[in-house]
């Protein structure tokens, strides 16, 4: 069983930064591409950023130059640096990964969700 936990998320003021994190574990095999979306309030979940097993990243528009993603292999672990905070990005970010594992091939695992407010 393949599982993503993300962590980091809160209350931080305009202007600000925040850094969440999004371990892999289980019986993982490889891990390809990993990403992180968001989903605001009555909205659709959208791409922020992705990051291949080769390190090449995209950005949505809206947060390319305040956002970074990175990833540490060798922990199984997606970043998504985030600076210049705007109150638009607030939404529950999740992260995900294109992971085979002992048990199956390929497949699309989602982390819960963390919620990032942006407020003053």
């Amino acid at each position: 069983q393949v599982q993503l936990v993300e962590s980091g998320g809160g209350l931080v003021q305009p202007g600000g930064s925040l850094r969440l994190s999004c371990a892999a574990s289980g019986s993982i095999s490889s891990i390809y591409a990993m990403g992180w979306y968001r989903q605001a309030p009555g909205k659709q979940r959208e791409l922020v950023a992705g990051i291949t097993s080769g390190g090449r990243t995209n950005y949505a528009g809206s947060v390319k130059g305040r956002f970074t993603i990175s990833r540490d292999n060798a922990k199984n672990t997606v970043y998504l640096q985030m600076n210049s905070l705007k109150p638009e990005d607030t939404a529950v970010y999740y992260c995900n990964g294109d992971i085979s594992s002992l048990l199956r091939a390929m497949a699309t695992y989602w982390g819960q969700g963390t919620q990032v407010t942006v407020s003053s």
